[in-house]
């Protein structure tokens, strides 16, 4: 209640500023500004980044989970439970997990802090309300919330700049999947602008009992003057699943490949984010962005403890409940003139989750609440000299953990320092070198330190068993070079991450549905990325992204290669566009991967074609999409069991999907 109220009088002040500012500034259209995000790489920046463009989200966004188009760039892989697009899926960059990249909307953290994951599927059909993603694989820049790890998936909502217009759109498919939303956005009308939307998500799964029915909406504003820009922005999304997080057994699966190894086990999760930003332009050189926000999270889900020991199912199914609240606040300012620019910036938040674990005979058996707070600041700057352009950024990130239950436990703290710094050369205005290096921390999830349990358990003599409090570091060098011209735009990278105390996935999961974790005492990742998009001619278009990886983990004198990161992918797409047509056929080629450490299993190579076909002619778009044309069947993700039993997560055969939309 507290926090809450802290909250509300931080709006109060916001708007008292607002009034204030009203006053001031006059009433003139001529310098209307979109508020502006610091974090993003620009053209000159010495780090490894890739921009996703409204285009390509406006083409291929039909209501899926968003780590399906992420992994047609270099690095990413992908899977989803269910086995199709929808419902909970997950992606790794580099061969490293999700719970290791970080992401933000706008700025605002959306890992969830104790655990630092990010669950997508809370908010539904989010990419229909999104204009661009940029990912940044390595260290890249400096950004709030949980450590770049991996890597960073920033999402930025739609410019409100765009003129008056309502779509309304509709989508079905295979395995009963189905798509319904309408959007309005008012343009700019006397200094105001406004932009809404609400989408219904449904299907049935692949597997058997895997259904996904999700609902979600989209509210945001601005108020333009002079000088400021404020901002207000209202995201509620409310999903109902059956459950299918568990891998399944190659036995089954050759008796039936939609076999679901999770037992009459349900979710149901609500999330809300509200975000109030503003932008101040003091002057052409100077301006201050300022942001607060509020996350909301409640929900549970069941858990069949047979099921998952592989025993007969019983009526004995227990229950895990969560109800959490995220608050925080970030303000950035940003000095301009001639070939220098300098940010800085702050970052706070506050967090606490409660936890609450049943059975559905025996009731209530614990209630705990994990405590996650962080802060840090920024400065980073960039000087253009000649052709040359010096970039420095520094970070000072700390954050700490506290936990109240049955059991005693001393809070955690932990401080990191994350230099980077990089130099790129502009061969020619259409040409740029870059080379840069950087270091960062990431301390354990909650998960790690619990060894996955979600009440902390105690020792014989009544102590807490406390699994992993030690962070992991990881020194990042990226050299690239960029080309674009009107025919051809090109990124080629090379990188070389080198870690110390890496907390790396097992493969396995705990009893809390999340996965389980070892610490290796020296690892490192390295390969090439390449992604060109060739415009071959006014017809059509060439667009690979692919990647070569080769990581090590080095651990008491053995030599192995971690889990789920293969060695090779390429992603080639072709387009043809004639008058109102566009077709486009994509193939995806993903190397082996092992499972498990000792590097005797593993999910084999796989081949994938897509193709898409879509008409448009005065505001009208219908597409048609079939994917996995050549019905590979195949598994993308997969563990050793405990049993030394091998688990696969099988994904669709040929499926297909058609979506009309219609704006006026």
């Amino acid at each position: 209640m507290m926090k809450l109220i802290i909250f509300l009088l931080t709006v109060f002040l916001y708007f008292g500023q607002l009034k204030a500012q009203d006053n001031l500034l006059r009433d003139s259209a001529k310098s209307l500004q979109e508020i502006t995000i610091t974090y993003q790489a620009e053209k000159t920046t010495p780090v490894t980044f890739q921009n996703i463009g409204s285009k390509f989200l406006e083409t291929k966004s039909t209501g899926q989970e968003p780590s399906f188009l992420l992994s047609e760039t270099p690095s990413v892989t992908n899977y989803s439970d269910a086995g199709n697009s929808q419902g909970y899926s997950y992606f790794r960059l580099r061969g490293i997990d999700q719970t290791r990249i970080n992401l933000t909307l706008d700025g605002v953290p959306l890992n969830e802090p104790e655990d630092q994951g990010a669950y997508f599927s809370n908010y539904p059909d989010i990419l229909n309300s999104i204009s661009k993603i940029q990912i940044q694989r390595g260290v890249g820049t400096s950004k709030n919330g949980v450590a770049s790890y991996g890597g960073s998936v920033q999402l930025f909502t739609l410019n409100l700049y765009d003129s008056a217009k309502t779509t309304v759109g509709l989508g079905y498919g295979s395995f009963n999947s189905l798509r319904a939303f309408c959007e309005y956005s008012s343009g700019i009308k006397k200094r105001k602008s406004i932009y809404f939307r609400a989408s219904q998500v449904y299907s049935d799964g692949y597997k058997y009992n895997s259904s996904n029915n999700a609902q979600s909406v989209f509210c945001s504003g601005n108020l333009f003057y002079d000088r400021s820009t404020w901002g207000f922005k209202i995201i509620g999304g409310h999903q109902q699943n059956r459950l299918a997080w568990l891998g399944v057994s190659d036995s089954l699966i050759n008796l039936d490949r939609r076999t679901n190894a999770n037992k009459n086990e349900k979710d149901q999760f609500t999330q809300c984010l509200v975000q109030l930003q503003n932008d101040w332009r003091i002057n052409k050189n100077n301006s201050v962005q300022t942001s607060i926000y509020y996350t909301f999270l409640k929900g549970n889900y069941d858990f069949n403890l047979n099921g998952f020991l592989g025993l007969p199912t019983t009526n004995e199914l227990y229950n895990y409940a969560f109800q959490s609240n995220l608050i925080g606040i970030f303000s950035n300012y940003n000095f301009s003139k001639k070939q220098f620019n300098w940010k800085s910036g702050i970052h706070a938040n506050v967090y606490d989750r409660q936890h609450i674990g049943s059975e559905k005979s025996l009731g209530q058996l614990y209630k705990n609440t994990g405590y996650k707070n962080e802060m840090s600041v920024f400065t980073k700057a960039d000087y253009t000299f000649r052709h040359f352009t010096l970039f420095i950024d520094i970070q000072y990130r700390h954050s700490n953990f506290d936990y109240k239950g049955s059991v005693a436990f001393q809070k955690l703290n932990w401080d990191f320092i994350n230099p980077k710094a990089g130099l790129s050369y502009e061969i020619k205005p259409s040409a740029i070198i870059y080379y840069s290096i950087g270091g960062t921390g990431r301390e354990p999830t909650r998960n790690d330190i619990f060894g996955g349990n979600d009440d902390l358990l105690v020792d014989s003599s009544g102590n807490a068993i406390i699994s992993n409090k030690s962070p992991e570091y990881v020194i990042d060098q990226e050299f690239g070079f960029r080309y674009q011209s009107k025919k051809i735009n090109l990124n080629a990278n090379l990188y070389y991450m080198d870690f110390k105390n890496e907390i790396v996935l097992d493969g396995k999961f705990g009893p809390n549905g999340l996965a389980l974790t070892n610490k290796v005492k020296r690892s490192y990742r390295t390969g090439v990325e390449l992604s060109i998009n060739y415009q071959l001619n006014k017809s059509i278009n060439l667009i690979n992204n692919s990647s070569f990886n080769y990581s090590r983990i080095k651990e008491q004198k053995e030599v192995f290669s971690p889990i789920l990161t293969p060695p090779l992918i390429i992603n080639q797409e072709v387009t043809y566009g004639c008058k109102k047509f566009t077709l486009g056929i994509t193939g995806r080629y993903q190397d082996r991967s092992f499972i498990d450490f000792a590097n005797t299993s593993s999910i084999k190579s796989y081949f994938l074609l897509n193709t898409r076909v879509a008409y448009e002619t005065k505001g009208l778009q219908l597409s048609f999409f079939v994917n996995n044309i050549t019905n590979a069947k195949y598994f993308n993700n997969g563990y050793v069991d405990y049993d030394e039993s091998k688990k696969y997560f099988v994904q669709a055969p040929i499926n297909f999907y058609t979506s009309i939309k219609y704006s006026f």
